[in-house]
């Protein structure tokens, strides 16, 4: 047997292959192939061959001595090798093969591997090039085997680099399956102890701490307690409440053996990855990644804005659906600010409808745009995000896009120009964290970029290329990207588009919270977020 290896600056492994002979020129004519800068430092090498790693560093150092200046040449030749090279830039693609080997194969394979790089790197710098190192050497060893070159193009190349595995599938599907069981058993520890906290409110005890409230309940029976029963969140959590350890020593009561077992529990969830969050936050774990950081500093009585935009556009022109859904969450954190009102202020003027929560005195909302119980004697529940108002816009007309998105594709040759733009329609916002996604072909390299507002990602795995932008607001309201790549127009849709935002598109806020007792203003604080759910150019 003899060996294959390759080496770069930090790694090093060995590929056995068969072979009778231990002579390099009697089999294999491709000894290595290497991305090396000018001055013959090896950034990549792969060796077909049994080499050390000082052999390879000494080859490719001896190769920039023996290029002639002034001269264009595609080769070099030595006693023992033969050095077949390509410039990338500042780098050089170089193939060391033996002396008796057909130049003109050799010609074709270096065209190869040079075509390989560019699909894995966006740049041709030797930064990027180490860091795709081994993403390289995979595609090397599916070029060459056994020093002569396979019958593969560069499409089936980024085939067989990224082919499933069957294994794999198994294993994640029975991953899958433990996961679902672990957070089925996960809800039902939940509603357990859920369960028994009501019930020691109920008998009149202290409730037992669980989650992130620790010991809140309260010692005896009140209408704050049926209201907290009847408030129901319009949009249930995916992910269902589970308890968590406090980080401080608690006076609550403990149910004995079975809270230490949820405990023991949640902590085994977390040791293995799952994300576990505290009951009452009412948010799905995909939306929380998008929101705005919430502020730091809250009031005893705090209130969540949030707002969802799905939209969907036509590339030619024409807005087929655009739908926002906005609600505003309560959240009472101290007993005596229980008996509140909230005086609203909507000056949305695009017919957005609301609606109010069952609890909630209409005819007070209705005449006064003021949010208040039907019951004044009874109080808001504590520590709880409870839904109080709803609201829910639905148009066709172009005139309330907030963001349009213009993508122009014109076919150049076996090219394709692309350029897109956006402009902000809605002064009056600010998006934060825009990220405008188009897909782009597979097996056809980088895109080459032309103009470019902000800042750009190709991701090679998922074939699409990401405009970012942190901003945009009046102060910078429009933008273009201009870039080519081989393609057709239907290539580059749908783009997607996300964004978050700190300012309500419906305008609809909270101007004051007053005492239903004595008229006087109680201090309180506002969180605000707008999030694109869905917001597509077919």
């Amino acid at each position: 047997f003899r060996s294959s290896s390759f080496s770069c600056p930090s790694v090093s492994t060995t590929r056995f292959c068969l072979s009778s002979h231990s002579g390099w020129s009697c089999i294999l004519v491709l000894l290595a192939a290497a991305v090396c800068t000018k001055a013959g430092k090896a950034i990549v090498s792969r060796q077909f061959v049994e080499m050390t790693r000082t052999r390879v560093e000494g080859l490719l150092a001896a190769f920039p001595k023996l290029m002639n200046t002034g001269k264009q040449h595609t080769f070099v030749e030595t006693e023992s090798v033969r050095y077949v090279y390509q410039p990338l830039e500042k780098l050089y693609m170089v193939l060391i093969t033996t002396k008796n080997s057909n130049i003109l194969e050799d010609l074709e394979t270096l065209r190869l591997f040079s075509r390989v790089i560019p699909e894995y790197c966006r740049v041709l710098e030797e930064g990027e090039i180490s860091q795709h190192c081994f993403d390289l050497i995979f595609a090397f060893d599916e070029i060459v085997a056994l020093g002569y070159r396979e019958n593969v193009n560069l499409a089936q190349i980024r085939t067989f680099t990224e082919m499933d595995s069957h294994e794999e599938k198994v294993f994640r599907a029975v991953r899958e399956t433990q996961e679902r069981e672990a957070k089925a058993e996960m809800r039902r520890k939940a509603k357990e102890l859920q369960q028994a906290r009501r019930d020691a409110e109920r008998a009149g005890k202290k409730a037992p701490g669980f989650g992130g409230f620790g010991s809140s309940g309260m010692s005896n029976v009140n209408p704050a307690t049926i209201i907290t029963d009847s408030f129901v969140e319009p949009e249930k959590p995916k992910v269902a409440p589970a308890p968590v350890r406090p980080s401080s020593s608690s006076k609550a009561l403990k149910l004995g053996a079975k809270g230490k077992e949820v405990d023991n529990f949640v902590d085994k969830l977390k040791s293995e990855g799952e994300h576990v969050i505290a009951p009452g936050l009412g948010r799905k774990s995909s939306d929380v990644s998008k929101v705005l950081q919430p502020p730091i500093n809250t009031e005893s009585i705090h209130m969540r804005i949030e707002e969802k935009i799905s939209l969907s556009c036509g590339r030619d022109g024409g807005l087929q659906n655009m739908e926002v859904l906005g609600m505003i969450s309560l959240r009472v954190g101290d007993e005596k600010n229980g008996r509140i009102r909230l005086h609203v202020s909507n000056n949305d003027k695009k017919g957005a409808q609301m609606q109010t929560h069952p609890n909630v005195d209409k005819k007070l909302f209705s005449s006064d745009s003021v949010i208040g119980l039907k019951n004044p004697d009874k109080s808001f529940p504590l520590n709880s995000d409870v839904g109080v108002l709803k609201w829910r816009l639905q148009s066709t007309d172009e005139s309330v896009i907030p963001l349009t998105i213009n993508c122009w594709p014109s076919e150049a040759g076996s090219s394709c120009d692309v350029n897109i733009e956006y402009e902000l329609q809605e002064e009056e916002l600010e998006l934060n964290d825009v990220v405008i996604t188009i897909p782009v072909p597979s097996g056809v390299g980088a895109p080459l970029i032309g103009d470019l507002d902000g800042e750009y990602r190709h991701d090679t795995r998922r074939n699409i290329l990401e405009w970012c932008l942190p901003v945009i607001d009046a102060n910078n309201k429009s933008g273009s990207l201009e870039f080519s790549i081989a393609g057709q127009p239907n290539d580059f849709f749908p783009v997607n588009v996300c964004f978050v935002s700190k300012r309500s598109y419906c305008d609809i806020q909270v101007a004051k919270v007053t005492l239903v007792e004595g008229d006087g203003q109680v201090k309180f604080s506002t969180e605000t977020s707008f999030i694109s759910d869905k917001y597509e150019i077919l």
